[in-house]
C-alpha cells in the first residue's frame, strides 16, 4: 500500500517542479519589466479603467489669459453704396452688346447699343422748338421796331418778348433731352450708346442680343459695382450676438487663400433675427485693393473680444483628434480615466494649446493621448 501511493506523489512532484520554471522562463524572457497595462472597457464608453496608471503621466492645466474670439462663415457680397445701376432712357432693340458679365469696365466705355424711335421723336422736338423759337425771335424785332415808331403798345413789345423767352426755353429743353438719350445734335443717328456710368465689375446683366429695352419702366440692363471694397455678410446666432459690436474690427480669412487675412470694420448688426435659425445678419466692410476677395466667396470672420478672460493651456500631446472634435483623458480617481471633449483654441508658444472649453485651469490631464488611445484600441 505504501509503495502504491509514493508513485502519484512523485509524478505531482515534478509536474510542480515543470511549470515553476516555464514561469521563471517568461520573467526572464520580459526582462524582469511588469506585464503591459491592460484595459478594461465600462459600460460608459468614455470611462476606462488600466491595470497600470503609472505608465500614462499627468500634467495639470495652467492658466491662460486671452480675449474671447467668436468664428462664424459668411459670404463676399458687393457694397450697395458702390453698386451703380446702368439705366437706358431710351426704348428700344439692343443692336449690340460690347460688355458682358463679369467685365471689369471704365467709366466712359460703351456697354451697348440699342436702336430707338424715341431719337426720331426727340430730334423733331427740337427742330421744331428751333423753328419756333427763329419765328419769336423775328417777331420780337418787328416789335421792337414798331414800338420805336410808337405803333404799338409797350404790352405789345412785351408779349413779344414772352414768346421769344419762351421759345429759348424750349430749345434748350428738346436739346437736354437729346443729350440725355445720347445723341449728337450736328450728327442725328436712331442709335444711342450706352455707357458705362462708373468703373467697376459688372455684377449683374438683364439683356442679351436684340432683346428689348424699355427705358426708365424696365429692368436695367447692367449693374457696376466698385470691388474696391466688399461687404462680408455673417450670420450669427442669437446668445453669441452679446461679443459683436459696431465699429470693432473683425479678421477676415478667405477659404480660396487660407494664407491671406484681412482686416475689416463691423458696419451694421441686423435688427431682425431669421426666425428659422435664430441668427442675425452681420456686416463687415473690409478692403479689397488686390481684388482676391470675389462675390460669393465664402470666407470665415473672427471676431475679438475687448476684455480678457480665464482660459485652460494643455500640451499639444494631451489632444486627442478624433471624429473631428477634440478630446483629453482626465483621471477619476483609482486607475480610471475619462475621454472628456474640449473645444480647442489657438495654438500656443512651447507646442502648447488653448482649451476654450472643457478643462480648468489646474485639472489635470494625460499628457499624451494619443498613447492612451492606442492602448484603448488594442
Amino acid at each position: 500500500m505504501k509503495r502504491g501511493l509514493a508513485l502519484p506523489m512523485t509524478f505531482l512532484l515534478i509536474v510542480g517542479m515543470f511549470l515553476a520554471s516555464c514561469r521563471k522562463s517568461e520573467d526572464i524572457g520580459n526582462g524582469g519589466a511588469p506585464p503591459p497595462a491592460k484595459v478594461e472597457k465600462e459600460q460608459d464608453v468614455s470611462l476606462l479603467t488600466v491595470d497600470h496608471p503609472e505608465q500614462f503621466p499627468l500634467v495639470k492645466a495652467t492658466e491662460y489669459l486671452a480675449a474671447p474670439t467668436l468664428s462664424v462663415t459668411g459670404t463676399v457680397n458687393p457694397d450697395i453704396s458702390r453698386t451703380v445701376p446702368v439705366i437706358s432712357l431710351a426704348s428700344g432693340r439692343v443692336v449690340d452688346i460690347r460688355a458682358r458679365l463679369g467685365d471689369t469696365v471704365q467709366k466712359g466705355q460703351i456697354l451697348l447699343q440699342v436702336q430707338s424711335p424715341d431719337i426720331a421723336g426727340a430730334f423733331s422736338d427740337y427742330r421744331k422748338a428751333l423753328a419756333d423759337e427763329l419765328l419769336a425771335n423775328k417777331q420780337l424785332e418787328r416789335s421792337q421796331l414798331l414800338y420805336d415808331k410808337g405803333a404799338i403798345s409797350l404790352g405789345n413789345l412785351q408779349l413779344a418778348q414772352d414768346t421769344e423767352d419762351k421759345a429759348k426755353v424750349d430749345v434748350e429743353t428738346t436739346l437736354e433731352h437729346l443729350r440725355l438719350l445720347g445723341v449728337d445734335k450736328d450728327h442725328p443717328s436712331g442709335v444711342v450708346d450706352i455707357k458705362a456710368p462708373v468703373s467697376g465689375v459688372i455684377t449683374d446683366q438683364q439683356v442679351t442680343n436684340a432683346a428689348g429695352v424699355q427705358g426708365l419702366s424696365g429692368s436695367n440692363p447692367f449693374t457696376i459695382s466698385d470691388l474696391s471694397s466688399v461687404w462680408i455678410l455673417c450670420d450669427v446666432y442669437e446668445n453669441d450676438l452679446a461679443n459683436v459690436r459696431v465699429s470693432e474690427t473683425a479678421d477676415i480669412t478667405l477659404m480660396a487663400y487660407p494664407d491671406k487675412k484681412y482686416t475689416g470694420t463691423i458696419s451694421n448688426i441686423g435688427p431682425i433675427l431669421d426666425p428659422n435659425i435664430r441668427t442675425a445678419k452681420v456686416r463687415v466692410q473690409v478692403p479689397n485693393p488686390a481684388r482676391l476677395m470675389r462675390v460669393g466667396m465664402f470666407v470665415t470672420a473672427t471676431f475679438q473680444g475687448k476684455k480678457k478672460v480665464e482660459y485652460a493651456s494643455v500640451p499639444a500631446a494631451a489632444i486627442l483628434h478624433l471624429h473631428d472634435r477634440d478630446w483629453v483623458y482626465v483621471p477619476v480617481g483609482g486607475n480610471k480615466f475619462r475621454r472628456v471633449e474640449v473645444k480647442a483654441g489657438s495654438p500656443l508658444p512651447n507646442k502648447m494649446q488653448e482649451i476654450r472649453d472643457g478643462v480648468k485651469p489646474g485639472q489635470q490631464v494625460v499628457s499624451n493621448a494619443l498613447v492612451m488611445q492606442s492602448t484603448v484600441e488594442q
